[in-house]
């Protein structure tokens, strides 16, 4: 048996023996159910943990080896080649695993739901879970997802298709997110949120140490620039993982009390594990990132290098053993139950807004209240992160970024909080007004401040450039997203103007505002369209940053004219309206003020008329300051050009004006015959003459 072989072995062991132990810690061993109950029988009570661990550690794995293709190895060209290749083609048999462990995990869920043996089991019992089921319908679409991964990766030859690819590996782990604990937890969108950033840092973590292993097993020569790279993104996922698994814990903990129940225990375990990995990370770090790179650097001979990268295998397996424990316990977790009871949605109105109804409205309450928006929470925390993090490069460089930029970014992010997880946030699910508030600000007054911030011009600053010639970095990645067919579509004045304009009537007009309004994942993708859309518009209007499309003050000036008369005319429609939008979800409220909800709604008209016209003229006058800058940059540049060719351009152009008229040119002088006693100089003869130039301005 091989050292892999033997450590391959001990990991499954190791994992399984951890799942059983759990699974006893948290009173969550299967067992017989008491007579009178269905029982679908012990088997398939084990078949049920045994599936799970397999399905989420090949998802893991999945993404593991895309992470490894796209960004862990370099390249020599865009294309994937060597050993980036065969990591493709190993996610893609991942990525059946994947899908065939979840469709397992599928039979045996629909047995356990129905109590019915899994020999005894119909079609009929398979249509209703996974249509009449939330987890049955999130297993079938993990079960899609991981088959198209599978299938595409089979046709992915370039970088790019594989960083796509791993996009939508990634969103695999969706479903998975809205189902389980988080479904009927209280802070719905909140325990969501948390544990979709919670999964998507493990497989990030997990899976790229795993892709990391195999590498270091085919003896590639690249190993340490991998690792190298793979350092800085375990730190985030690290970060991550943290964050998220508090935010979440705290969703299903209901105070001090419980921090002695069985779920509270195992959450330790998980905290004693990610301690023990960031230690072993750290360890990574110090020794064996070091060790790689002093032992490529000093000879090409595989027998020098090969202490140091048996440390690293050493380590790597040691922490890959810790995270399929872990995976073990979390799964253990799933099935345990909480301290705070599934479903806290005893009345209707709970289960609308996810908790009970706001107070009434004060100006206090608006501007300092709070609420656990999960979609708001991950935006600011993120957006934050990522632009001190970047601050921070540029300052350890030495290199200087305008002041003004950083506090028009942590003002857009101010206001982005306010709108979602802030006082306006708190009344933007109860009132129409508050809500419209909300989406002005989301739309107009954040994306304003956010573009002024240039968050591109820092990332192509900071991000990390290629290791070689021909290595695609995450740097060229961004280059490459700005000039690729799709950012040139979305970024044209039409199409971001369609998007902006059209969001308002096609959102409050259509059953769709409700149909949003009255689901909490609808709520919040809602948000990111709002501020999606306004930053489309603001950037192709006033972007600083980097842009496919470079158009002229004058024409942006005529989408700004056309664009204000739409929105006014949406605002006067909203505040003529004798109907209520979205009557029967505010009806379901039942909200002891502002009863009228007519009025109300005209309140919100009038918010989005005022709100939606003040930012457009101010960036009008930002366009013009835009405009004077522009023309001033040009005429010092033609000044300094003049200076330099001595006046040559303003000759020619004397010249061309002179030629309309149909006389010679002051500055040209006629030709004149040269004396007989004096010859032509031959230099004289080859002078190319400056006014044959076409002017440039």
């Amino acid at each position: 048996m091989t050292a892999p072989v033997r450590w391959a072995v001990g990991a499954f062991l190791a994992t399984f023996a951890t799942l059983y132990v759990a699974l006893a810690l948290g009173a969550a061993l299967p067992a017989t159910a008491p007579l009178g109950i269905p029982d679908p029988g012990v088997f398939t009570g084990w078949a049920l943990m045994v599936t799970r661990v397999l399905s989420d550690l090949a998802g893991l794995a999945t993404v593991g080896f895309l992470t490894t293709a796209a960004f862990l190895l370099p390249s020599s060209a865009r294309e994937v080649q060597g050993l980036a290749a065969r990591s493709v083609r190993v996610a893609s048999t991942t990525a059946f695993a994947w899908a065939g462990a979840t469709l397992v995990l599928f039979f045996f869920s629909t047995s356990q739901l129905f109590g019915t043996p899994p020999s005894a089991l119909s079609w009929n019992l398979f249509t209703e879970y996974g249509t009449g089921s939330e987890t049955g319908r999130a297993q079938l679409a993990q079960i899609v997802i991981a088959l198209l991964v599978a299938v595409l990766a089979r046709r992915t030859f370039s970088v790019r298709a594989a960083a796509l690819l791993l996009g939508l590996a990634l969103g695999g782990f969706v479903p998975q997110a809205m189902s389980g604990h988080s479904a009927g937890a209280g802070a719905h969108d909140l325990a969501i949120v948390s544990m979709l950033l919670h999964l998507v840092g493990a497989a990030l973590w997990v899976g790229g140490l795993a892709g990391l292993a195999w590498v270091a097993l085919m003896g590639s020569r690249r190993l340490p620039a991998a690792v190298t790279r793979f350092s800085t993104l375990a730190v985030w996922c690290v970060a991550i993982l943290a964050v998220s698994g508090v935010v979440n814990a705290a969703t299903r903990i209901q105070g001090l009390s419980d921090l002695d129940s069985r779920y509270a225990l195992l959450i330790g375990l998980k905290v004693l594990a990610l301690v023990v990995l960031a230690g072993l990370g750290l360890v990574h770090r110090r020794r064996t990132v070091t060790s790689l790179e002093q032992a490529d650097g000093l000879s090409d001979d595989a027998a020098v290098r090969g202490p140091a990268r048996r440390l690293f295998l050493r380590i790597a397996a040691v922490e890959l053993i810790v995270m399929g424990m872990t995976v073990a316990v979390a799964v253990a977790l799933s099935r345990t139950p909480t301290p705070r009871p599934d479903d806290l949605y005893d009345t209707t109105v709970n289960a609308i807004l996810g908790g009970p109804l706001p107070p009434d409205p004060t100006l206090w309450r608006l501007l300092w209240g709070f609420t656990p928006n999960g979609v708001g929470l991950a935006v600011v925390g993120l957006c934050l992160a990522l632009y001190v993090k970047g601050l921070l490069v540029m300052h350890r460089r030495g290199d200087r970024w305008p002041v003004g930029r950083t506090i028009s970014w942590m003002a857009g992010l101010v206001m982005v909080a306010w709108a979602t997880f802030g006082g306006l946030g708190v009344y933007s699910h109860v009132l129409f007004s508050a809500h419209m508030v909300s989406h002005m600000m989301l739309s107009m007054v954040a994306p304003i401040l956010l573009i002024l911030g240039a968050p591109v011009t820092l990332a192509l600053r900071t991000l990390p450039g290629p290791r070689g010639k021909g290595d695609v970095s995450p740097r060229q990645m961004l280059v490459s997203l700005l000039h690729s067919r799709f950012v040139s579509v979305v970024t044209h004045p039409l199409f971001a103007t369609a998007i902006f304009v059209g969001s308002l009537y096609g959102l409050y007009f259509t059953p769709i505002f409700e149909t949003a309004m009255e689901s909490h994942v609808g709520h919040g993708l809602m948000e990111l369209h709002f501020l999606a859309a306004g930053s489309l518009f603001y950037y192709v209007i006033i972007g600083i940053d980097p842009s496919p499309r470079r158009i002229a003050p004058l024409w942006r000036f005529v989408i700004l004219l056309v664009t204000i008369p739409f929105h006014a005319f949406f605002s006067i429609t909203l505040m003529a309206m004798t109907s209520v939008i979205a009557s029967g979800y505010y009806n379901q409220l039942e909200r002891p003020y502002a009863t009228d909800l007519l009025s109300d709604q005209y309140l919100g008209g009038g918010i989005a008329w005022a709100m939606g016209e003040v930012p457009l003229v101010l960036v009008m006058g930002a366009l013009f300051v835009q405009w004077f800058r522009s023309d001033s940059r040009d005429a010092v540049r033609h000044d300094r050009n003049a200076s330099k060719n001595d006046g040559a351009e303003l000759a020619a152009y004397n010249a061309y004006l002179a030629g309309l008229a149909g006389r010679p040119s002051p500055q040209k002088k006629a030709p004149q015959k040269p004396a007989p006693d004096k010859p032509v100089p031959e230099a004289d003869e080859a002078r190319p003459e400056s006014s044959d130039r076409a002017p440039r301005g």
